[in-house]
């Protein structure tokens, strides 16, 4: 037997699919040329050998004859073995004999590690300038760094597991009012899908958002792998991101509502109502008889936004004034006001 197929993988003629596979990973990636720029002959030369001997050893016809005449039996120089049942090719009537086609060396690689995936949708990323390796593939895929993300604990490639894309994210405007109450958001988008024959085609979509009470601005809500089709490629999740418009009343700090109220000096001095509308449309009194700082602020419990892991709870609601002086006094009002602060 002048070529000995199981000596190049490195396996023993009992191996299984499976360790067939587990060799000609290794093997694969330690001789392929690009892996190899310091040494590319003999690396080309190993490469497209160990290709040969997978091919042949994992298949169960061409294994079948190689185990019993050679290599000689696959290049037709013998007849292949039983009744037939293998494709051939007869010369003018004679003997059937079993012709071997050796599959292309990055055909099989391809198989395995994929032409954009693992190593990262090279068809979509505009590689078609970089220069191409003995092997067929483009040379800036295998970096060291590639070839060592591939290999797993045990020194071969784990396996074809497709990239997948970076998440898409899109701001989802929200009002104050939306955030209070919760509310149903539907998005139409548009995407690319590869169909069954592998024709790409874009269709449109209606995603449904619920907002629940209390969401806060940055929020996320995940639809896994809505995003664009690609061969090779696990579709991106897309990501909306809840943001909060801003009120015209109501300012939010957590879980409370801040409002501020513009009074006199009068009513900071002598008491005053706030008068306000709910987010949920409520009208709420707050009378407030205490003096009124600059820094006061009146507190009313439960009237805040819901607490998203306790809806039935609510913040507080915290009213906060802007107290406006008179730009000017006659010389009577400061008196009067003198004497009614000092006789106090």
């Amino acid at each position: 037997m002048s070529v000995d197929y199981y000596k190049i993988l490195q396996v023993d003629r009992n191996a299984k699919d499976d360790d067939l596979k587990k060799a000609y990973r290794k093997l694969a990636m330690k001789w392929h040329p690009d892996k190899n720029p310091n040494n590319k002959k003999e690396a080309e030369a190993k490469f497209k050998k160990i290709s040969e001997a997978y091919d042949v050893l994992s298949d169960p016809q061409k294994r079948a004859v190689y185990d019993q005449y050679g290599e000689e039996g696959l290049k037709g120089q013998v007849p292949p073995p039983g009744a037939g049942g293998f494709t051939g090719a007869s010369d003018g009537g004679g003997p059937t004999m079993f012709r071997f086609n050796p599959r292309s060396a990055d055909d099989i690689f391809s198989e395995f590690f994929g032409s954009s995936s693992p190593f990262g949708g090279m068809g979509d990323m505009g590689m078609g300038g970089s220069r191409a390796s003995a092997s067929g593939f483009p040379r800036s895929m295998f970096g060291d760094d590639i070839f060592a993300n591939l290999r797993g604990g045990g020194g071969e490639a784990s396996g074809n597991v497709p990239r997948k894309g970076a998440a898409i994210e899109r701001t989802l405007p929200c009002s104050l009012e939306d955030l209070y109450k919760g509310t149903t958001k539907k998005m139409k988008i548009s995407r690319d899908v590869i169909d069954a024959s592998g024709r790409p085609s874009t269709v449109e979509e209606i995603l449904t958002i619920e907002i629940k009470p209390g969401w806060k601005k940055g929020t996320k809500i995940t639809f896994p792998e809505k995003g664009n089709e690609q061969r090779g490629v696990i579709p991106s999740d897309l990501v909306f991101i809840i943001d909060e418009k801003p009120h015209s009343v109501y300012k939010r700090d957590g879980n409370d509502l801040v409002a501020t109220q513009k009074i006199s000096l009068v009513e900071a001095l002598t008491g005053y109502t706030a008068q306000l509308t709910t987010l949920d449309g409520r009208n709420l009194s707050v009378p407030i008889n205490a003096i009124i700082s600059p820094t006061y602020e009146e507190v009313v419990k439960g009237e805040g936004m819901p607490i998203p892991k306790e809806p039935s709870k609510k913040g507080n609601l915290r009213i906060k004034f802007n107290i406006k002086f008179p730009t000017r006094l006659t010389s009577e009002q400061k008196t009067g006001i003198k004497r009614l602060l000092t006789s106090s």
